[in-house]
């Protein structure tokens, strides 16, 4: 039987809380991790909308992107606003996961696909985010297995460094050992002394992410017992940044490449910050309420930064410092829904776990845009 904590497991390989801005909320935010899962539903918040549907899908679980709690509560009624939403949970027993700014930041996250998803390419993190530290893990692995090694591990998160991944390094060398009594070894026989051709594989690998990586190498690695060390290392803890910064093709005049936001992310309206004959190449991008990111993005040689959220003050402020802005509304963040959506489908079927994934069909923007005309 698949329980929340499992998938909660399979989530936080995708994005590891440690990725989350220090102020935030994320994780089991409602609910009990032993409550076995036969089916959940994704969304981008949870409301009582979202809730009728879960009640309709018979959804024990509910993965959002927005959490459920975020300020701290001022009373509990029941009776009104989201206090209420909450209180059914409870009484339907049904858990709630928030994968927020940790998946925000999460490499192939949230900031990622916008990226993609506008065209952008060299796509690198910018600006602040949460602090990580790593370990560095060092295996010895009989020739001819090393790399099998390395794509396990690389796979449950060792060996990213900035914009590369399975980055590792490989070393020959003689292991020896001798077999005792009740063994069953891989190479040798027992009570014999054997000498080895093995590779010593070393890579970085963030400190949430220790265990996943170790459990990982461990079901791929051919030995009974395996020779590995795990250092801890006293550079200074890296920040992951939470935006995306990349480039177009080829410079694009403001408007235009306004238009072709709003076409690629099928936003019904955009608005734009800056004059429109501008060129630009260099894009930033921070889905939902990012325009306090304007000056990280500017300092990072950013001509426009993609977001939401933008009001009037900051508009100006974007102007004085030369950045163009382009604002396509908190709820583009509904790819979330989509795209975590996949990521469970494909996890729990290489797993062969029987848990059901729906997607929200809720409409995210409370907003109606009324035209000229």
């Amino acid at each position: 039987m698949v329980r929340v904590r499992d998938i909660v497991d399979v989530l936080e390989e995708l994005a590891p809380r440690a990725f989350a801005l220090r102020d935030d909320s994320v994780g089991l935010m409602i609910g009990r991790s032993d409550k076995p899962v036969r089916r959940l539903l994704v969304a981008l918040e949870v409301d009582r909308w979202v809730l009728a549907e879960a009640e309709a899908e018979e959804a024990d679980l509910l993965v959002v992107h927005h959490p459920p709690i975020f300020r701290p509560l001022a009373d509990l009624r029941t009776d009104r606003g989201n206090v209420a939403v909450l209180a059914r949970l409870l009484s339907e027993d049904r858990s709630v996961y928030a994968m927020h700014t940790n998946y925000d930041a999460a490499p192939g996250g949230m900031n990622d696909v916008l990226a993609r998803r506008i065209g952008l390419v060299n796509v690198r993190p910018f600006g602040p985010g949460s602090e990580v530290g790593y370990v560095k893990v060092v295996v010895f692995v009989p020739e001819g297995h090393a790399r099998e090694v390395l794509r396990a591990m690389a796979e449950a998160g060792a060996g990213h460094i900035g914009n590369y991944d399975h980055a590792a390094f490989l070393g020959r060398g003689t292991g020896t050992f001798r077999p005792l009594p009740g063994a069953d070894p891989f190479v040798g026989e027992v009570g014999r002394l054997e000498e080895v051709e093995e590779r010593r594989l070393e890579t970085i690998v963030p400190e949430e992410r220790l265990s996943r990586v170790l459990a990982a190498m461990r079901r791929v690695h051919p030995y009974e017992e395996v020779a590995y060390d795990v250092y801890p290392l006293r550079e200074p803890r890296r920040e992951v940044g939470l935006g995306r910064i990349g480039e177009l093709e080829t410079p694009t005049p403001l408007g235009e490449f306004a238009r072709e936001v709003k076409r690629r992310l099928a936003r019904p309206t955009v608005r734009v910050v800056g004059p429109l004959e501008r060129e630009v190449r260099r894009v930033a991008v921070v889905g939902g309420s990012g325009s306090s990111w304007a000056v990280a993005a500017r300092e990072a040689g950013a001509d426009v930064l993609v977001t939401g959220d933008v009001g009037y003050h900051r508009a100006r402020e974007a102007l004085d410092m030369g950045i163009a802005l382009l604002d396509v509304g908190h709820d583009v963040e509904a790819v979330f829904v989509p795209e975590v959506a996949a990521y469970l489908r494909r996890a729990f079927a290489e797993r062969e776990w029987e848990v059901e994934v729906r997607e929200s069909g809720v409409t995210w923007d409370p907003f109606v845009t009324i035209g000229c005309g």
